[in-house]
């Protein structure tokens, strides 16, 4: 599926040079920072998943612990 991306021209600059560096075009270094972006909140959203499940168990060993 296409879809336009919008970008003001301070990030179409930024974007521009990023890739330059890179030998890569515009919209490869784009989408590799969405499947990067996706990935990073994809891993934190699991994590934070486990702790809100798990943390009530140890809560009072946490609490002594703690003192």
């Amino acid at each position: 599926m296409a879809m336009t991306l919008r970008l003001d021209d301070d990030e179409t600059t930024a974007l521009r040079k990023r890739a330059d560096l890179e030998s890569r075009s515009m919209q490869d270094v784009a989408r590799a920072a969405i499947r990067e972006y996706i990935e990073h909140h994809s891993r934190a959203d699991l994590i934070d998943g486990i702790l809100d499940r798990e943390l009530p168990r140890f809560a009072e060993a946490l609490d002594r612990l703690a003192q």
